[in-house]
C-alpha cells in the first residue's frame, strides 16, 4: 500500500481512512507492506501504532513545505503537475521496485493518483483509490485565486492534473471512488473504466462513546482541516455572514472554530463568543456542541465531520455540496440548505427546538451505524483485493 502521508496519528481525513481501513484489513488477515511519505524526521516516532498492523513500513522525505521555489521551478519544467512534484520521494520507486522483487505480492493499493509515479513497471495489479477527484479541486483553487497573474500558470497546472489523474485511471487494473457522485464523474470522463465505491466512512463505536456532557450553553460548531481552501472558505462564509445573525437571535450563543491549524489561519477571530483551537480529541467538542454548521460551496470527496457528527449524535447543517457523497436525506438525517440566509434559518431552528433536534441526530447516527462504519467498508475492500488480486 502507498500513501503520500504516514497514517498515523488522525490529524486529516486521509490519515483516518487509511489507519482504520489498515487497522481492520489487518484483522481480516491481509498482510500490509506499507509505503508512506513524511514531511520530517519526527514523523517517525508514530511507526510503532502502525507497526502493529502492517508487516513492514518503510518511510520517505517529502519536501516540508509545498511552496518553496524547487518546487514551482520542477513544476515548470515537468510534464507533472504540482501535486505530484510535491509529493515525490527521491528513492522510494526504487525501493518498490526491489520489494517486489523480492516478495511476491499479489496487489498495489494506491491512495491517490499522485503517489502512482512511484510505482516502477509491473504486472502485478494495482487498485487506485481516488479521494477526491483532484483536479475539480484545484479548479475551485484556481477560480478563487485573486492574483490575475498567478492564474494562468494555476489553471494549466489544473490541465496537467486532469490529464495526468485520467492517465493514471486508465493504467490502474481498477479504480475506487468515495461516492456515487464521484464515480459517474469518472465515467464521465472515461466510459467504461472500473470503478467501485469504497467510501469514507466512521468508527461508530468510537464516536458514539460518551466522553463528556452537552453545553449548557448553545454552541455552534465548525471543525476541520483548515490547510484545506474548502474549509477556510465556510469559516469566512460562516463568520461573516451566518453567524452574527445567529447570534442576534440567540444572544448566549458561542460559536467555536476547532480543527487542524486553526490558530494559524484565524488567529483574529478569537473573542468572547468565538473559540478557535486544535483539540487532542475532536470527541469531545462533537459532544459539547449543539449542532454543526458547515457552509461548504467547494467540491470534491466526502467530508468526515459529517461522519464524525452523526456518530457522535449532533445535527448537521450544511449545503447540497457539503453533504455530497452521502446518502442523508433533507430533513430527516440532515438540514440541507444552500443560501447563507437559509443556513441561519435551519441552525436557529435546531438550536431552538431540541426535540427536533434530537430527531435529526437519531436518524443520521442510525445511517452512518448501517452505512458507512469501518467494519463492513473494510470487508468490502478486501473483497475487492481477493477479486483483484486473485483469491486464495
Amino acid at each position: 500500500m502507498l500513501t503520500p502521508y504516514l497514517p498515523y496519528p488522525l490529524l486529516t481525513g486521509g490519515q483516518t481512512r487509511s489507519y482504520n481501513l489498515i487497522k481492520r484489513l489487518s484483522s481480516l488477515g491481509h498482510e500490509i507492506t506499507l509505503f508512506s511519505l513524511v514531511k520530517n524526521s519526527n514523523e517517525r516516532k508514530y511507526l510503532g501504532e502502525l507497526e502493529k498492523y502492517c508487516r513492514e513500513i518503510q518511510v520517505f522525505q517529502r519536501p516540508e513545505k509545498p511552496w518553496t521555489l524547487r518546487n514551482i521551478l520542477k513544476t515548470g519544467f515537468s510534464l507533472y503537475p504540482f501535486l505530484v512534484i510535491r509529493n515525490w520521494a527521491q528513492g522510494e520507486k526504487a525501493a518498490i521496485g526491489e520489494k517486489i522483487k523480492e516478495k511476491k505480492f499479489d496487489l498495489i493499493h494506491a491512495e491517490t493518483f499522485y503517489v502512482m509515479p512511484h510505482i516502477p513497471q509491473t504486472k502485478i495489479p494495482i487498485l487506485l483509490v481516488e479521494q477526491t477527484i483532484e483536479y475539480l479541486v484545484y479548479s475551485h483553487y484556481a477560480d478563487s485565486h485573486r492574483n490575475l497573474l498567478i492564474k494562468p500558470f494555476l489553471y494549466f497546472d489544473v490541465l496537467k492534473m486532469k490529464y495526468w489523474e485520467k492517465k493514471f485511471w486508465n493504467q490502474a487494473n481498477k479504480v475506487a471512488a468515495m461516492s456515487g457522485d464521484d464515480k459517474r464523474i469518472m465515467l464521465s470522463q472515461l466510459p467504461g473504466l472500473d470503478v467501485d465505491i469504497v467510501p469514507n466512512g466512521v468508527d461508530c463505536e468510537f464516536f458514539g462513546k460518551s466522553i463528556t456532557k452537552k453545553s449548557t450553553t448553545p454552541v455552534v460548531l465548525y471543525l476541520g482541516n483548515f490547510t484545506w481552501l474548502q474549509n477556510r472558505e465556510a469559516v469566512n462564509v460562516l463568520v461573516k455572514k451566518i453567524w452574527p445573525k445567529i447570534r442576534s437571535a440567540i444572544p448566549k450563543a458561542k460559536l467555536w472554530i476547532i480543527g487542524k491549524d486553526a490558530q494559524k489561519f484565524f488567529p483574529e477571530l478569537s473573542a468572547d463568543d468565538i473559540r478557535v483551537e486544535e483539540v487532542d480529541d475532536v470527541r469531545e467538542v462533537y459532544q459539547k456542541a449543539t449542532v454543526l454548521v458547515a457552509p461548504i460551496y467547494g467540491g470534491g470527496g466526502t467530508r468526515y465531520k459529517n461522519f464524525e457528527a452523526f456518530a457522535s449524535g449532533l445535527p448537521v447543517v450544511t449545503t447540497s455540496i457539503g453533504i455530497g457523497g452521502i446518502d442523508a436525506k433533507d430533513g430527516v438525517h440532515v438540514l440541507v440548505r444552500d443560501r447563507p440566509e437559509e443556513i441561519i434559518t435551519a441552525a436557529v431552528d435546531l438550536l431552538k427546538n431540541s426535540d427536533f433536534a434530537d430527531k435529526i441526530a437519531i436518524n443520521a447516527k442510525q445511517l452512518v451505524k448501517d452505512k458507512f462504519d469501518w467494519n463492513p467498508i473494510a470487508k468490502n475492500l478486501g473483497l475487492i483485493y481477493e477479486k483483484l488480486g486473485g483469491s486464495k
